[in-house]
């Protein structure tokens, strides 16, 4: 199919214009006009590139690409060898961030929440990038955090708030520390996240909502895959994903 064709029935999909994002959502980086073969992954690192392009992938379509807000401009040091090896292979990289967290079935939430076995009931935080659901019955905090483990391959940082049994959940992969405070608001037993902040710590205490922090590039594995399959079944292209370990 058409580059374009692909760009614009994604940013479609996961309705992009909806979002006050970081960085831009669609194509980055233009190769070639036409894709066979994608291929996925989390961030748009030089390893990524390479795995990608001795696969033989027309375009990379990521989370975490380039352009982010307040960032130096400058083609220099990695940014340069990143993007120099793109257009000198002409491949094409696709990058979606936001719209990739929130969308209700291909997004990074959802689809952990389905891996973990969480019913979703609601959204919070700005831009409703938070989510709030259900484990289906009380679960030991400490056998939720075994499940986040098995999960995501991955021990996870476990901040014990004042339950032993958690079964009302809060929930945002990747970087969302920040929202720990709403999530205490909104009465739940649990916040799960990626990254932690050192007041994480005393929130959690002093609150007694538990905290976790199961890795940004662990929890946001799974939308970049889903939506690679996704792409892959309707429009026939060849999709392989590459997970590159990342303990952070």
């Amino acid at each position: 199919m058409l580059l374009r064709e692909l760009e614009e029935y994604t940013g479609q999909l996961l309705v992009v214009e909806r979002y006050r994002d970081y960085c831009p959502n669609g194509v980055q980086v233009e190769g070639k006009s036409e894709v066979t073969r994608i291929a996925t992954g989390v961030t748009a690192s030089l390893e990524l590139i390479e795995q990608a392009e001795a696969w033989g992938a027309d375009a990379i379509l990521v989370h975490h690409g380039y352009f982010w807000k307040n960032e130096e401009a400058s083609l220099r040091g990695v940014k340069r060898n990143r993007i120099a090896r793109l257009l000198s292979r002409n491949i094409s990289l696709l990058a979606y961030h936001l719209p990739l967290d929130s969308h209700e079935l291909l997004g990074n939430n959802v689809q952990l929440a389905k891996r973990l076995g969480v019913t979703p009931t609601g959204r919070f935080g700005e831009q409703d990038i938070g989510w709030i659901g259900t484990l289906g019955g009380e679960w030991a905090l400490a056998e939720l955090a075994l499940r986040l483990e098995q999960v995501t391959c991955r021990l996870p940082i476990l901040v014990q708030g004042g339950k032993g049994t958690v079964s009302r959940i809060a929930w945002c992969t990747g970087g969302a520390q920040n929202l720990f405070q709403q999530a205490i608001d909104l009465d739940v037993d649990v916040f799960i996240t990626g990254e932690a902040s050192e007041p994480c710590y005393h929130l959690a205490k002093e609150s007694g909502v538990a905290f976790i922090a199961a890795g940004h590039h662990a929890t946001e594995r799974y939308g970049v895959q889903a939506l690679g399959e996704h792409l892959s079944q309707k429009f026939g292209l060849e999709h392989r994903y590459f997970d590159l370990d990342n303990p952070i």
